[in-house]
């Protein structure tokens, strides 16, 4: 099983990959995850990336493609594979198509969290994520035991930059012009899957895999 999950920024996508992957044990490619370490690394495509990430726009098509290439061509899946964050744009999705064409393996579903802005920007505002080992928290819904603290390591949380409301707002606005279209390009190829995205995590769940399993 090979899938994609789409939704715009904070709908949930990475809780979602988590309980997939394990449901389904399938491999995670998030270029969200990648370009993440290699700023932490201070490697050259993280400097670059960064630039791009901290004002909440896409880095360009044909380095994210390239890394995606990279990881696609140089192992294999047995089970299937998760790509969470990729494609963003036409260009992004066309290019998939090809890689995907010349290893001669396609996509089962692409999932679509839905969730509406204004509970998006909520969600956002109160994200804040553990640099040390990745664990994530929010200040309303799902807060450390102790405030700023992560829970399982003992590190001070942060907020990241691309989740302060400026970052935000033009995030969304960049995925309402580039990345929303891939709904339709998608749903052309019917593949696409609509999960509404407001409920509780486990119904979120719960209705993929319903619906996966009507595919």
């Amino acid at each position: 099983m090979n899938l994609l999950i789409m939704g715009k920024p904070g709908a949930g996508k990475g809780t979602q990959s988590k309980k997939l992957l394990k449901h389904y044990q399938l491999e995670h490619i998030s270029t969200g995850n990648i370009y993440r370490d290699e700023i932490k690394k201070g490697s050259e495509i993280g400097i670059e990336a960064k630039k791009y990430l901290d004002q909440g726009n896409l880095v360009p098509d044909k380095m994210t493609n390239d890394i995606v290439w990279e990881i696609l061509s140089k192992k294999d899946y047995p089970n299937g594979f998760m790509l969470d964050g990729y494609p963003r744009t036409r260009a992004q999705a066309e290019a998939l198509d090809e890689m995907l064409c010349r290893l001669e393996i396609s996509l089962t579903s692409v999932i679509n969290v839905d969730v509406e802005d204004e509970i998006l920007l909520r969600r956002m505002a109160g994200r804040r994520v553990c640099p040390s080992c990745g664990h994530t928290y929010h200040t309303d819904y799902h807060p450390p035991k102790l405030e700023g603290i992560c829970d399982h390591c003992g590190h001070e949380l942060i907020q990241r930059p691309d989740d302060l409301e400026e970052s935000v707002m033009n995030r969304l606005a960049i995925y309402n012009e580039k990345t929303k279209p891939l709904l339709d390009y998608y749903d052309e190829k019917n593949l696409l899957v609509v999960i509404d995205g407001e409920q509780s995590t486990n119904k979120v769940f719960h209705d993929i895999i319903s619906k996966l399993g009507e595919k």
